[in-house]
């Protein structure tokens, strides 16, 4: 199956988190998606990894991707090695897709960081033909994804940075982002959850209205009730402006997901 894109997270749920509504605007416009997590968040402080495996496979219901795969990486312990970068060329070439969204590379989280890392080195390794991997006993055939695309989870983008900044208008689909959020019970705030578990931030209604006032904030800076912000390294180019800036730069197809 080829994937038109695929999101990288170091956990289930930080696609959900930081980039959901697009996921669920790209499904939305007919593209194929799919979401890999690199681990299975068995180090988090609360639920377990099988509780994460069943939330994340209900997340992507509601979402409608296409595919979930798991890498299968220790949490809290992976590194950008060459064997953990095998094994995300694997995923890329299985599916070869033509766009890669992974994490913003300035963030709290370690494994965040790590994943930045280990996500865009691996895009960049999978169309070398010399690099050598596997599927189902098969050698598999070099791909290279045409970009990676950046997320973010709370820090902002730095403009300093000479990247570019885009952000996608999920007005009509943040409702579905909330919705995947909330089938990670054990992880974001559910009321329907009965644990002993230490309370997290991220389990408080608090959270939960911080990433709503997040998506409210980027989306004003567009014109739109809710966006989501998007870095790339890479400038791209625009074959038409006055037709790409007519509508605000919102339509999706003309940054090349068409």
């Amino acid at each position: 199956m080829k994937l038109d894109a695929i999101f990288f997270g170091a956990h289930p749920d930080d696609v959900e988190l930081s980039a959901g509504g697009t996921v669920a605007k790209l499904v939305k416009l007919g593209h194929k998606v799919g979401i890999c997590d690199l681990t299975r968040g068995e180090a988090g402080t609360r639920g377990s990894a099988e509780m994460r495996d069943k939330e994340a496979q209900d997340a992507a219901a509601i979402l409608g991707v296409a595919v979930r795969e798991n890498c299968g990486l220790p949490d809290t312990v992976f590194k950008n090695t060459h064997e953990n970068q095998l094994k995300i060329i694997q995923v890329i070439r299985k599916y070869n897709p033509d766009f890669v969204f992974t994490q913003y590379w300035n963030d709290r989280h370690p494994d965040h960081i790590h994943a930045s890392h280990l996500v865009r080195e691996a895009a960049f390794y999978s169309g070398l033909a010399k690099t050598i991997t596997s599927n189902n006993g098969q050698e598999q055939k070099a791909f290279r994804p045409k970009r990676v695309i950046y997320y973010a989870a709370r820090y902002e983008f730095s403009r300093a940075e000479g990247s570019n900044m885009f952000i996608v208008d999920i007005s009509d689909t943040l409702e579905i982002k909330m919705k995947a959020m909330a089938a990670f019970a054990s992880q974001f705030y559910n009321p329907d959850y009965q644990s002993k578990e230490p309370v997290t931030f991220i389990s408080t209604p608090e959270f939960r209205e911080s990433i709503e006032n997040r998506a409210r904030h980027f989306g004003s800076l567009i014109d739109k009730k809710y966006g989501e912000p998007f870095l790339t390294k890479e400038h791209f180019g625009v074959a038409d402006p006055v037709a790409f800036l007519r509508d605000g730069g919102q339509d999706m197809n003309k940054l090349g997901f068409a």
